[in-house]
């Protein structure tokens, strides 16, 4: 992790679905503490209680997890607040209110999760992208080769996990995922 901040990852998640409560606490604590001095926030997926207790800086929330409102309610206005959108009815029948980001995805398919979503492809986040103002953070199956597409269909960000991870350089793994990211990004506007 500490490889991809300094490649250039701009946000760090914690997801640890099967973590005790008290050992992801200590966890999410450690990372904070690392992050913190250098601007990166870091996000507690789905435990909204592991957020507040570590003072980390948002919470992201999958479809089955507690509500925007409940969870807004709890963090207060200013942490960040995600919601994970696998598919357009997770779009049309949500309350975005106090939602800060939309994770879309998975885009391709992914053996990083293995209960993902069936993958929705770029034209199923560019119909995302056309239905929210939200900033989107596009996630599945994205490395460095598509990355640029995925810009271009319309997220702003993308999340990785074996992109990074699983390269034996992760620090330029991360830099070469940012610049494609940025580059995209600039041709887009």
């Amino acid at each position: 992790m500490r490889q991809a901040v300094a490649g250039g990852a701009t946000l760090v998640q914690l997801r640890d679905p099967v973590a005790k409560t008290r050992a992801l606490v200590d966890e999410a604590r450690a990372l904070v503490a690392l992050l913190k001095p250098l601007g990166i926030p870091l996000i507690v997926n789905d435990r909204v209680d592991v957020a507040l207790a570590a003072g980390a800086d948002g919470v992201h929330l999958g479809q089955s997890d507690m509500t925007v409102g409940d969870a807004r309610a709890l963090i207060g206005p200013e942490p960040i607040l995600g919601l994970s959108i696998t598919e357009m009815a997770d779009l049309e029948g949500a309350d975005l209110t106090g939602v800060d980001y939309l994770g879309v995805g998975p885009i391709f398919p992914t053996a990083t999760k293995a209960d993902a979503a069936p993958a929705m492809g770029l034209d199923g986040l560019a119909a995302v992208r056309s239905a929210s103002r939200l900033p989107i953070v596009a996630i599945g199956g994205i490395g460095l080769a598509n990355a640029g597409a995925v810009i271009a269909a319309g997220a702003d960000g993308v999340a990785v996990v074996s992109a990074i991870c699983a390269a034996p350089d992760a620090a330029a793994a991360a830099g070469a995922l940012a610049a494609a990211v940025s580059s995209s990004a600039g041709s887009r506007s």
